[in-house]
């Protein structure tokens, strides 16, 4: 880890001076103030790599400087120092965006973990060193312990030619990771080629990946080069690899064992050096159970797996996600937009994502279409967070429904007759009575003169 800006936020003189000699003893360059309004100050002189506050502080305190941070500065990370009796407040901020935090007394080595991690996820400031090296990851927006897991075992697979499986819920950013597995791999100057395998139709699908020459079937008026050779000597990533169907799973385990491609109609196959990443939302396991999937290219394309997590799963994403999309998306729009209401944010760190970060880009730019205020407001957020109403009942509340409404039918077109509803229905009398009295539904009701009677007691 290269020589790193710190802001450090306490009123503790004692304390600044020790966090200070630790950090500067790392080999970071420190900058140490006493207050929050101190360090606002500060951040409009020079931006730090990383912020580490007292929650507790004069004036403003931790929490608030870490929302006047998040504002101005989305991508800064924040590290607070808690007592005990400010962890709940500590919890909440993390839940916010804040990077993490340490309760006091905390071991020194505690803390160089945390500045580490801080690090290795936060983009530097501008004018510093360090740009290419993070380059390669530059579009994933993330500061969570499991994102920073995760990168961290992808930079490394990424400079070998091994086959990776990137599993992941839909939205959650797979074609995402494997641009950044191409760029931090040897292959970055060359072509990275994406394929949906379950967005082509089966009888394209085979042409699409290895090609065809003109004449090999009715339509082909020309050669066509396939994605394989398109990727020749980069990268081709094939998503929703389980959606592929078994004739052509048969073709692409003979293409990776041959590294050669044979176009459709082709006699000779042509030499391809082409590295494979692909992923998939499917239980691939169940799906060779089944016979759905071949367990030899199933080890061919499973070198290695990355398992991405789902956005429920990084929380603590979710603020910085937001904010870098809105700023975005207020370009696009043309609007001057300073971010979320606090309770804006709150609802959606609190919410369930089932469509991950795909759903959040498209709540984001809802809420950014729709507003006409520089804070975005909880009502707009609540709205685009909103499912579709529709009401399930249970089996039996749907039939009890059912029936009660179809009672009322025939009672209506029958002008409250019951002998004639019964015979519609095709149920004797009496049944007939029983179920209007369930439903405590009165026939004389339904009668064109109004004329009330009392339901007969069923023997």
């Amino acid at each position: 880890m290269t020589a790193a800006h710190v802001l450090l936020v306490d009123d503790d003189a004692d304390l600044l001076r020790l966090l200070s000699m630790r950090l500067t003893s790392a080999g970071h360059r420190v900058t140490a103030v006493a207050s929050a309004e101190e360090a606002l100050a500060q951040l409009s002189i020079e931006l730090p790599q990383l912020v580490i506050s007292d929650v507790r502080l004069p004036g403003l305190d931790g929490l608030a400087l870490f929302d006047r941070i998040r504002q101005r500065h989305a991508s800064l990370p924040v590290i607070l120092l808690t007592a005990h009796g400010a962890i709940p407040d500590a919890v909440e901020a993390t839940a916010r965006g804040v990077f993490s935090y340490l309760t006091k007394p905390f071991d020194g080595r505690a803390l160089l973990d945390k500045v580490t991690q801080a690090l290795a996820l936060s983009a530097p400031a501008a004018g510093e060193g360090g740009q290419a090296t993070e380059a390669w990851r530059a579009p994933i927006v993330s500061r969570s312990a499991s994102m920073a897991e995760l990168l961290t075992e992808a930079k490394m697979v990424a400079r070998s030619d091994a086959s990776i499986l990137v599993r992941g819920e839909s939205g959650s950013g797979k074609e995402l990771l494997a641009q950044a597995i191409h760029q931090a791999s040897p292959r970055a100057e060359r072509p990275f080629v994406a394929v949906n395998c379950s967005a082509i139709p089966e009888a394209l699908l085979e042409s699409e990946l290895f090609g065809h020459v003109k004449g090999a079937f009715t339509g082909a008026v020309a050669h066509h080069r396939g994605l394989f050779q398109a990727a020749d000597g980069g990268t081709l990533f094939l998503d929703e690899i389980g959606d592929m169907p078994p004739a052509l799973q048969v073709k692409l385990l003979r293409v990776l064992q041959e590294r050669s491609v044979r176009p459709v109609g082709a006699s000779q196959p042509t030499p391809i050096d082409v590295r494979v990443l692909s992923a998939t939302h499917r239980d691939l396991e169940a799906a060779m159970a089944q016979g759905e999937f071949r367990e030899d290219l199933y080890y061919r394309l499973n070198v290695v797996t990355l398992q991405l997590p789902t956005l429920a799963e990084r929380r603590e994403d979710i603020p910085l996600l937001a904010n870098h999309f809105l700023q975005r998306l207020a370009a696009k729009y043309q609007k001057r937009i300073n971010g979320l209401a606090p309770e804006a944010l709150r609802a959606l760190t609190m919410a369930a994502w089932p469509g991950n970060v795909r759903q959040l880009y498209n709540v984001m730019e809802q809420v950014c279409a729709l507003t006409t205020t520089p804070l975005i407001p909880l009502s707009l957020v609540q709205r685009a967070l909103r499912v579709p109403t529709v009401e399930v009942l249970s089996f039996a509340d749907a039939r009890h429904r059912f029936e009660r409404d179809y009672l009322v039918g025939l009672l209506k077109l029958t002008d409250g007759n019951v002998a004639d509803a019964a015979r519609l229905a095709e149920r004797n009398r009496t049944e007939f009575y029983r179920l209007l009295q369930k439903h405590q539904l009165t026939p004389g009701l339904f009668r064109a003169d109004g004329a009330s009677a009392d339901l007969p007691v069923a023997d």
